[in-house]
């Protein structure tokens, strides 16, 4: 599929420009261009005058129930305008379908780095790398200390903390299941039963319940452009709830590479090659900072770092049955032929102590 035609189905530039008109203004300048950096909803970068906006939408065809909400992700950082939780510039939202194809939203844009491939020369330094780590874990912390009933995020509207953690296991065992609809008639990956039986049976009871922002990780938070370390922006919050932080404790941590750990398995969408020395904080080092900073415990770290790398499998396997059925021309699809089955072993590798915190 060419990136024209994938760029066509995602944007009609012709109904988007009447779209902001209207709730903007006129403008002389516009221009949009799809951003590929995401591997889940769409980012489309659109210059309207002297505005530089983002709008993010889910991907064409069918998708698994929840993963793509972006009408959801616009209402939490709407929300949280006005807290210490660091967030885009909110403009509009849409369920109109006759704009895009889909629900949409639009924010603004932010300058800065976005640490996935590598990082920017001026923090290629020992202090630097400490302060990226610890700068990552105290914005986690500010999102687990919001008010969410003060901001309009209220328990039984947008989440429903009891029995959240439990659910997180059933949701993800039945995304899988939706995926393997397609993808097992191309290959299999039965470690992942074993993997779904432990953590059924592994549930931690009584969790805190705090706003959760689903998808916390390096790569999805923005470095600002000063010489210092700081974030300006957290991003990707179509899978926030109400729920167990530290559920986003364990996925933050899945991501982080400790110098202990074995060379990460490539196709997985875990590996930062860059991080691959002593300068960064340890996985040890922010769970303390985090425990210090919330006053929560980090117990059962195996039963999140491995619910995590579970539900990496589960969106590895969704990401596959798209490439499958057509549904993206993202180059990470496909690598998820081998990826998945390379995040099976990694849980089972968690769950039976041979990757410790």
């Amino acid at each position: 599929m060419s990136e024209e035609t994938y760029f066509e189905r995602i944007v009609d530039v012709e109904k988007l420009a009447a779209f902001l008109e209207a709730e903007l203004s006129p403008v002389d300048e516009y221009e949009v261009h799809h951003h590929q950096e995401g591997h889940s909803n769409e980012t489309l970068f659109v210059t309207w005058g002297d505005d530089r906006l983002v709008i993010r939408r889910p991907p064409p065809g069918e998708t698994a129930d929840t993963a793509h909400d972006v009408l959801r992700e616009y209402r939490v950082i709407d929300a949280l305008q006005d807290t210490d939780v660091r967030v885009p510039k909110t403009y509009v939202a849409s369920g109109d379908h006759d704009v895009l194809g889909s629900d949409f939203y639009v924010m603004g844009r932010v300058e800065g780095d976005v640490l996935r491939d590598g990082e920017p020369e001026r923090f290629q330094n020992p202090e630097a790398r400490q302060q990226i780590g610890y700068e990552l874990v105290t914005n986690l912390a500010r999102i687990h200390q919001v008010d969410y009933d003060a901001v309009g995020l209220e328990h039984g509207d947008f989440g429903y903390p009891p029995g959240f953690t439990e659910r997180q296991v059933d949701r993800w065992s039945e995304q899988l299941m939706w995926a393997f609809d397609v993808t097992a008639d191309e290959r299999e990956v039965p470690e992942l039963y074993d993997v779904m039986s432990w953590l059924k049976d592994n549930v931690p009871g009584d969790p805190p319940a705090t706003l959760v922002h689903g998808d916390y990780k390096l790569d999805n938070v923005m470095y600002g452009p000063g010489a210092d370390p700081e974030v300006v922006a957290v991003m990707d919050w179509e899978m926030s709830t109400l729920g167990d932080p530290l559920t986003d404790l364990g996925w933050m941590l899945s991501y982080w590479w400790d110098p202990k750990d074995p060379d990460p398995p490539r196709g997985d969408d875990t590996a930062n090659d860059f991080m691959a020395t002593d300068d960064y904080p340890t996985r040890r080092d922010l769970v303390d900072r985090y425990e210090e900073l919330t006053g929560f415990s980090y117990d059962n770290d195996r039963f999140y770092r491995a619910l995590a790398v579970y539900k990496l499998a589960g969106l590895g396997e969704m990401f596959f049955r798209r490439y499958l059925e057509g549904n993206s021309d993202d180059d990470m699809y496909p690598q998820m032929r081998e990826g998945v089955p390379n995040l099976a072993d990694r849980a089972l590798r968690i769950i039976e102590g041979d990757e410790p915190l």
